[in-house]
């Protein structure tokens, strides 16, 4: 259907995009949207979408307002369907209705998508509601971008700083002293409670308190910048009592995500609720193999096995991917037995009706080859589906206990390439404060990526180096590095509490 719908993005949290606006992504032919809505919403739109930026950031302009205007038109007009990802609401300071006038002159058809203003959720994010029965029954949004030297103010600045009314100021961080002088001369008592909030419910996220009268001087001492809103009223005063963003353990840790893309999901979303700014860079690609004959014939010939041990969610997903294009399922185990090493392989399983025999309490080779002892496995047959290259310890140690191994690759790894100038800046401007390994291929990739020697002079400054158990933090060693960090439980949710302790005593 060819037309454009205005979307509010919201003020920085995925989480906080509608529903609705998900909906659209996920179906729009363009999709155009600004510096303040979130990239990673990117990611809901089609493979074949085509995406362009058109963010103002400062006085740079990637695209006058005119002309994203003409755009927005050309491309309706053309039978498209367009998303246009705003930050925030597309109506509150946003320049949406602007859009949709010209959308309406042109005969372009055209949808608003509310978004939850950065107004709403961004003091709501550091403890401060905008309304209470107690201090204040009415709310004021307000520009605070107007320029103080023109003859006439659009402000009625009397009647803002008479009311009862709380205050919130967009885009004033520049004007700050100006807003605080006008506020005071029609009537607002200088120690009136105030707020900055600075990139608001992201992971960036800051807020100061102060009185308006000092709030400009306490701007300067914090380095408060835009894009930051100001809260004047009463209701400031309940910031240090519902304050909730500000106490996430992780909020502003930069942590480096080395996972392959199509396992990361989980260790992200951990790590992003804990209020940590991830950086992905997946340096391992996940493939499936060109020929699949020897795991048709070892599915085929599965009641000849008395184990199947799954090392890996991957191994499970290739494995169970090729059952049902035979046509077969969970069914053809029969009477074997099935182990999981770990917890999310466990999980895995589990999804696909099937519940481990055996998971190990630790997620190392000698832990398994001992439980797997004590559960008969000499002189019985075990299939491992795994990587096609993968480290040779646990397949090993069965065989010197007596088992008949056979390892099935069903999947491939490989180093997914990619520029490395974005970890690298982040680390020189030092918002990055850790780097995870989760595998021994994680390690030798991010170093065949990034050289050892400009990781190096970081761990001086304070970089830790996180390994998800004692092999991945053996090859690090090789690259002459200690690991910083290891969890006790060898897992993903084991890396989390051990990052969370270490920050903590930071």
């Amino acid at each position: 259907m060819s037309k454009v719908y205005l979307i509010g993005a919201g003020p920085g949290d995925p989480g906080l995009l509608t529903i609705k606006g998900k909906e659209i992504l996920e179906k729009a032919d363009v999709v155009v949207y600004d510096y303040l809505a979130n990239e990673i919403f990117l990611k809901y739109c089609r493979k074949d979408a085509q995406i362009i930026y058109v963010g103002k950031k400062g006085g740079d302009h990637t695209l006058p307002q005119d002309k994203i205007n003409d755009l927005l038109v050309e491309k309706a007009l053309d039978g498209k369907m367009v998303a246009r990802l705003k930050g925030g609401d597309p109506y509150i300071f946003g320049r949406g209705a602007e859009e949709a006038q010209e959308l309406l002159e042109a005969g372009a058809d055209f949808e608003v998508i509310p978004g939850v203003t950065s107004a709403v959720a961004a003091p709501a994010y550091a403890g401060i509601p905008l309304t209470h029965r107690k201090y204040a029954s009415s709310v004021s949004f307000i520009t605070g971008h107007e320029d103080p030297n023109k003859p006439e103010s659009a402000h009625n600045w009397k009647a803002l700083a008479s009311g009862t009314s709380t205050l919130v100021f967009f885009m004033g961080v520049k004007n700050l002293p100006h807003i605080s002088r006008m506020l005071i001369e029609n009537g607002m008592r200088p120690d009136m409670p105030a707020a900055l909030v600075r990139w608001g419910t992201t992971c960036n996220h800051r807020s100061t308190v102060s009185t308006i009268k000092d709030i400009p001087q306490k701007a300067v001492q914090e380095d408060f910048k835009p894009p930051s809103l100001l809260v004047v009223g009463e209701v400031v005063c309940l910031r240090d009592e519902l304050n909730w963003f500000e106490k996430l353990p992780l909020l502003g840790r930069g942590v480096v995500v080395t996972r392959a893309r199509e396992q990361a999901s989980g260790l992200l979303q951990d790590l992003t609720d804990l209020g940590a700014c991830c950086f992905e860079f997946p340096t391992i690609e996940i493939k499936p193999l060109d020929d699949y004959s020897l795991l048709e014939q070892a599915i085929n010939n599965l009641k000849n096995y008395h184990w199947l041990v799954f090392t890996s969610v991957n191994g499970v997903l290739f494995f169970w991917r090729q059952l049902r294009s035979m046509g077969l399922d969970a069914r053809v185990l029969g009477t074997g037995k099935v182990a999981a090493i770990g917890p999310a392989t466990a999980r895995a399983l589990e999804e696909r009706g099937i519940y481990a025999d055996f998971v190990p309490e630790k997620y190392v080779a000698e832990s398994v080859v001992e439980g797997l002892l004590k559960l008969g496995v000499k002189d019985k047959k075990v299939l491992i589906p795994r990587a096609r290259i993968a480290r040779e310890v646990l397949p090993r140690e069965l065989e010197k206990a007596g088992a008949q191994v056979e390892i099935l690759p069903v999947y491939e790894t490989g180093l997914f390439r990619q520029d490395s100038e974005v970890i690298l800046s982040n680390l020189i401007k030092g918002d990055i404060h850790y780097i995870t390994f989760t595998s021994s291929s994680t390690v030798e990739n991010f170093f065949s990526l990034i050289p050892p020697d400009k990781i190096r002079p970081f761990l001086e400054k304070g970089l830790k180096l996180i390994c998800i158990g004692p092999i991945t933090a053996a090859t690090l060693s090789e690259f002459g590095f200690k690991a910083d960090i290891m969890p006790e439980d060898y897992t993903i949710p084991g890396m989390v509490d051990a990052l969370v302790e270490n920050s903590q005593q930071v």
